[in-house]
């Protein structure tokens, strides 16, 4: 045998002990095309909006490129505060003293965003969680830390915890606040998964973020957020030197919501602009397209040892996009799985996922699922499809 034959048949063999992605592209549909809805263009460096019914991804501009989160950084605190009052960890009559350190580092002696929380005093977290969100508090994201984890640094390293177990990959925190340090990071898509998830699953206090105001130790003060207004109800604002402006922004018009984040602006002035440009164009040029309804079918792939050579795979929600009005372009779906699929196999197994396009652009990404269950094949069958295998690399 020839050194190039015993080449090949290594190369196979490691193939066929390693999973491959492989891809099935389906032609969804052709959109309309009596015009074009002009994509927006924005000035932000970083850039994330997705709508919150469907999934789908409307504006991506290094999305995953990471930028110091400023004050955005206290969507995390209030993220590990509203958990803890869901789980009943802490209720919110629960009170923390306000340290020294809280009260020199972010509150009165500060000079930075503050609700004036006494030295020595004791706070709820009801009050904390107000002054949080409502007048961006420093003093109250310390307190918290300080209470629920013993120390600034140790809260930091839950909230960097937490962060991942959302699917925030790229984000991490050294303090609660969003003070200036070498190590908080995050992204812009990080921060639209944080802000569908503090909507979604605490809905009962997300109106705190529109709050018009909030009176506390006898100094009134209106909402920091000057967003505010026009369907925009949350959530934050941030500014990190060196680094510009940056906003994470929800908003609902009309039953449609989108979560929005921006990062890399040059100003305050150009953050209001941007902010309620983009949030307006995202509420009113898009239309939705019901593609697939709950458990139906939308590819075959093949199996590999088994009782039969191909399943369906199905959907296991109604699967909407929203696409620009007059959008040309055509929808198109890959079914993207690991290759081979082997036998055998339970009904209702997540085995591959649906990637929806529009031109080039990804929409969203929808689990797929076996409408069947697969037997282990006969010897006979096992042996035809270790050769599809094989056929499958050769070509």
């Amino acid at each position: 045998m020839t050194a190039g034959n015993v080449l090949m048949r290594e190369t196979i063999k490691r193939y066929l002990r390693s999973a491959v992605l492989a891809a099935i592209c389906l032609n969804i549909g052709a959109v309309a095309a009596n015009g074009q809805t002009a994509p927006v263009v924005t000035k932000a460096q970083q850039a994330y909006m997705i709508d919150a019914e469907t999934g789908t991804v409307l504006l991506s501009v290094n999305e995953n490129t990471p930028f110091p989160p400023a004050s955005l950084a206290k969507l995390m605190t209030v993220e590990l505060v509203v958990s803890a009052l869901s789980k009943g960890e802490v209720s919110p009559e629960t009170s923390y003293p306000v340290s020294e350190y809280a009260w020199r580092t972010g509150g009165a002696p500060s000079r930075t965003s503050t609700m004036f929380a006494a030295l020595k005093s004791s706070v709820s977290i009801n009050d904390l969680l107000t002054g949080i969100i409502v007048q961006n508090a420093n003093d109250g994201c310390l307190i918290v830390a300080e209470g629920m984890a013993g120390s600034d640094g140790a809260f930091a390293k839950r909230m960097t915890a937490r962060a991942k177990e959302l699917g925030m990959a790229n984000s991490s925190f050294a303090n609660s606040t969003g003070l200036p340090d070498q190590v908080s990071q995050t992204t812009a898509k990080d921060m639209v998964v944080l802000a569908s998830h503090i909507h979604r699953s605490f809905g009962d206090r997300y109106g705190l973020f529109s709050k018009p105001d909030f009176e506390w130790n006898r100094i009134f003060q209106r909402n920091k957020n000057s967003l505010l207004g026009n369907g925009i109800d949350g959530m934050g604002l941030g500014f990190a030197e060196g680094q510009g402006f940056s906003t994470v922004v929800s908003a609902e018009r009309d039953g449609r919501r989108i979560y929005l984040a921006l990062a890399g602006l040059p100003d305050d002035k150009t953050r209001q602009e941007e902010a309620r440009r983009v949030v307006e164009w995202g509420l009113t040029a898009f239309e939705k397209r019901n593609l697939f309804k709950d458990r139906e079918a939308v590819g075959t792939i093949a199996v590999y040892g088994g009782a039969v050579s191909s399943i369906d795979l199905a959907v296991h929600e109604d699967v909407s996009v929203l696409v620009p009005i007059n959008n040309p372009e055509r929808l198109s779906g890959r079914i993207v799985y690991n290759w081979p699929l082997n036998a055998p196999l339970e009904a209702d197994h997540k085995a591959a996922t649906l990637r929806i396009f529009s031109g080039e652009k990804l929409l969203r990404e929808v689990p797929l699922y076996t409408q069947q269950a697969v037997a282990k094949g006969t010897l006979t069958q096992n042996a035809t499809g270790a050769l599809k295998e094989l056929l499958f690399f050769w070509l």
